[in-house]
């Protein structure tokens, strides 16, 4: 018979007084005969009697502690066994008892358990002695239960479950500690250490994810370590870029490495740092051997490197303003030749060049100006003394007048102009002084003098004009219309000037 056929069985409570029931059915034998089932029904009942004090016990006695070797009668001490020969056990005691045993073994098998689950977690490494302390309750139970005292049995297994699973409980915090210790152990650098951590974390929890990293970090740990120590060697040595290369490999090693991720930040800026030097270096080298432009592109190159950038604008802001200085220094002499040749386009050309480095040099603001100013007075004066004819023309010869009186009012002018305000002060002069122009026509064409009057029909006249450039024109009906230019002066001056219309018009309706 099995634990749950025991359970199943009910206990009988033999201390009830059953002569009632027998007296009863004994008057009613008396006054009739029962019904079969009623004896059925009473054998039935006897039969379970004597199954719960006979045959209970023998299976009860089965289910004894699972561990422990059954205690034989043979065994069991006389004075208990007269004691038992001499007292009977009451079915209901017996049941009591058999439910105490079954209620041990329980708790019992609750702490197998719990003994299984610990022992799967290594609990030796890390809960030794409560682990033990738990074990020897259960060992105490053993021995009561071995005397058949169940409840304190029971008893003894309760606190012994307890403390095995108060030690489950605590593996959170066992693997929590572990961690912490482990980690410390990277940081001492003590790979033993923190392997064993890291390897007691991931038995409590195999998935653990820093457990599993920290395992791969302590494995690696003492090449790291090595490597570690020969890079910061090498950056005395002043070997940086080998050492960059030692912590690089660290962290191929070790990704979670903050020292290497660290130093590998700070030996790329001292490489950087040592680059930006010599690069600036080489810039004021260049500078100082007349190379200005060479001099800036080493500038702009060390400022690309991302550091010091204040310092290399600077210097290129230096040089640049030492290129303008030279380039100024040298249009400034241009100038200078162009104002004393007296070619000042060239001096407002130069001038804009100028501006085009610094548009706030007041030297060029106001240079420029007066050049632009001498510069249309000379484009007036060449024009008027190229074109004197004409000066017939009032405005022209008014704006002319102005230019030459603006140029006389010149302080210290220089050859060219004095040359020019000569030759136009002549050539003024001259042009007030009439001379006598005959005309011939042939009394029908009616002729007309552009800007001076209309002189009508004539066969020969005269008119007295003063130098210049002059258009007659002649109109005669049925006659093409005739334009007539002549130059008045300046040894152009026609003898007679013959304006007559002697083409005809042919119409459409004669052809």
């Amino acid at each position: 018979m099995s634990d749950k056929d025991v359970d199943k069985i009910e206990a009988v409570n033999f201390d009830h007084n059953d002569n009632s029931v027998f007296l009863n059915q004994a008057a009613t034998v008396q006054v009739e005969n029962p019904a079969p089932w009623i004896w059925f029904g009473l054998g039935g009942l006897l039969l379970l009697a004597l199954l719960v004090i006979f045959v209970l016990p023998s299976i009860v006695s089965e289910y004894e502690l699972p561990l422990e070797r059954r205690v034989n009668s043979i065994d069991i001490p006389a004075a208990e066994t007269v004691a038992n020969t001499t007292r009977a056990i009451s079915p209901f005691e017996e049941a009591q008892r058999a439910l105490q045993r079954k209620e041990a073994q329980d708790v019992l098998a609750e702490l197998l358990t719990y003994q299984t689950e610990l022992d799967a977690l290594d609990v030796a490494v890390w809960g030794q002695q409560d682990y033990a302390t738990s074990l020897e309750q259960a060992s105490i139970g053993d021995e009561y239960y071995r005397t058949q005292d169940f409840v304190l049995a029971r008893e003894s297994y309760e606190t012994g479950r307890v403390g095995l699973s108060s030690l489950i409980d605590s593996v959170s915090s066992v693997l929590e500690q572990a961690l912490i210790e482990a980690e410390q152990a990277l940081i001492e650098l003590d790979s033993a250490e923190a392997l064993t951590k890291y390897t007691l974390a991931l038995l409590l929890d195999p998935e653990n994810q820093l457990a599993q990293i920290g395992e791969q970090r302590a494995l690696t740990l003492d090449e790291v370590s090595a490597l570690l120590k020969e890079a910061d060697d090498l950056v005395e040595d002043g070997e940086l870029q080998q050492a960059l290369a030692n912590y690089r490999e660290v962290l191929d090693l070790d990704s979670y490495n903050e020292v290497a991720a660290q130093e590998i930040a700070t030996v790329s800026l001292l490489i950087t740092e040592n680059e930006f030097a010599q690069i600036m270096s080489s810039g004021y080298v260049l500078l100082q051997a007349g190379e200005p432009e060479q001099a800036v592109a080493a500038f702009q190159r060390a400022s690309r490197l991302g550091i010091k950038q204040d310092e290399a604008q600077a210097a290129i802001s230096q040089t640049e303003n030492e290129i303008a200085n030279t380039e100024i220094n040298r249009l400034s002499g241009l100038v200078t030749t162009a104002q004393q040749n007296e070619q000042w386009q060239e001096a407002v050309d130069q001038y804009d060049n100028v501006l085009a480095i610094d548009s706030n040099l007041l030297f060029a603001i106001n240079g420029r100006d007066y050049a632009d100013k001498r510069a249309r007075l000379d484009r007036l004066l060449v024009e008027a003394v190229d074109n004197p004819e004409r000066f017939s023309e009032d405005e022209v010869f008014e704006e002319t007048r102005i230019s030459y009186f603006i140029g006389r009012d010149i302080e210290n002018p220089g050859p060219r102009l004095t040359e020019q305000l000569d030759e136009l002060e002549a050539f003024l002069e001259y042009s007030l002084v009439p001379i006598d122009i005959s005309f011939r026509s042939d009394n029908e064409t009616e002729v007309t003098l552009l800007r001076i009057e209309d002189m009508g029909i004539f066969e020969q006249t005269s008119l007295s004009l003063k130098p210049g450039r002059y258009v007659a024109i002649g109109k005669r009906s049925g006659y093409r219309e005739v334009r007539k230019e002549f130059t008045v002066g300046f040894g152009l001056t026609p003898e007679t000037v013959i304006v007559q219309c002697d083409e005809p018009i042919v119409s459409s309706s004669r052809r």
